[in-house]
């Protein structure tokens, strides 16, 4: 039986892919931050704290899985500015160590696929556009830069012959997305706003423009990197992006509601520093070497997470 190792395991992305797995017959095992944290049914749980050091190699190195996946994180660009010793912690060294006992494990003969899950945050403010897996790394926040550093690990490991990939998500959402991402954020209250709940939603820059896509979509891509023939760094995006603005409108459209404009506030505080205008990426080589492909549209997303959202409202007021 196949062994997997998921990071991040009770998280959006961890969640559909350890349901994928377990569907596919592997043995999951997966590390939550917090005892009695929910997990996907059929995963064997494991308490530990990656900014800790040393818990999490050598529990690669007693359970000798063959696939890893790290989509543990600091995910918040806001919050790595207020936590950047955390974030430099979970989201590089963690990969670090990590890495290492993946290649310990190789010098006694046993090989572990690693997958790292990286950002598009790495690109910082990018000059071109749509990006590549050649477009140069400059990260404009603490979490960027983790990033973009546990995305280097991998490439030297996999030089040492090490089976790592880097796959740099874009954005990506669900109705399992939490309500500290904006996304989540926007369909809550579109479907509040609707049912009489809210009054108004506030946000931050309205004119960013980001590439979404379907976050199961993007766990298939994981186990499709994991699988592959060979390693590599590879792309993951629709190609298309859409303004935060876009986002709104299509949520309250979506839910019922005219007007939005007058229901939303700009707050200066939600402002993010180094927060790129846009951000695109090239799927190409990822289409080509992994057969992979997005599923559902922009639009499908936002309806799918409005319609999850209406539902929770009704249930809960």
């Amino acid at each position: 039986m196949t062994v997997a190792l998921i990071t991040g395991v009770s998280g959006q992305d961890g969640s559909y892919l350890a349901e994928s797995l377990v569907a596919r017959g592997y043995e999951v095992h997966g590390v939550v931050r917090d005892p009695g944290e929910p997990i996907t049914a059929g995963v064997v749980a494991h308490d530990l704290d990656l900014a800790a050091g040393s818990a999490i190699g050598q529990l690669i190195r007693d359970l000798r899985p063959h696939h890893v996946y790290n989509l543990a994180a600091v995910s918040s660009v806001f919050t790595s500015w207020s936590e950047p010793s955390l974030t430099a912690r979970l989201n590089g060294l963690a990969v670090a160590e990590m890495l290492a006992a993946v290649r310990e494990l190789g010098t006694l003969g046993h090989e572990t696929r690693f997958v790292q899950a990286s950002s598009a945050e790495m690109f910082g403010m990018p000059v071109q556009s749509p990006q590549t897996e050649s477009t140069p790394i400059r990260p404009t926040s603490p979490y960027g830069a983790a990033k973009a550093y546990a995305h280097g690990l991998v490439g030297a490991y996999r030089g040492a012959g090490v089976f790592a990939t880097s796959l740099v998500l874009y954005n990506h959402e669900s109705p399992r997305r939490p309500e500290t991402f904006v996304t989540r954020k926007i369909t809550a209250a579109a479907a509040r706003i609707a049912l009489g709940q809210q009054e108004r939603l506030e946000l931050g820059n309205l004119d960013a423009r980001r590439d979404w896509g379907w976050a199961p979509d993007y766990a298939d891509a994981l186990y499709l990197a994991a699988t592959a023939a060979e390693p590599d760094d590879f792309i993951i995006a629709t190609g298309v992006s859409h303004s935060v603005a876009d986002f709104v409108r299509v949520a309250f459209e979506r839910a019922g509601v005219e007007d939005w404009a007058s229901r939303v506030d700009v707050a200066p505080g939600l402002l993010r520093t180094g927060d790129a205008a846009e951000q695109v990426g090239d799927a190409s080589k990822a289409r080509s070497q992994l057969n992979w492909a997005p599923t559902v549209d922009f639009d499908g997303i936002v309806a799918a997470m409005v319609e999850a959202d209406l539902e929770l409202a009704r249930h809960t007021r």
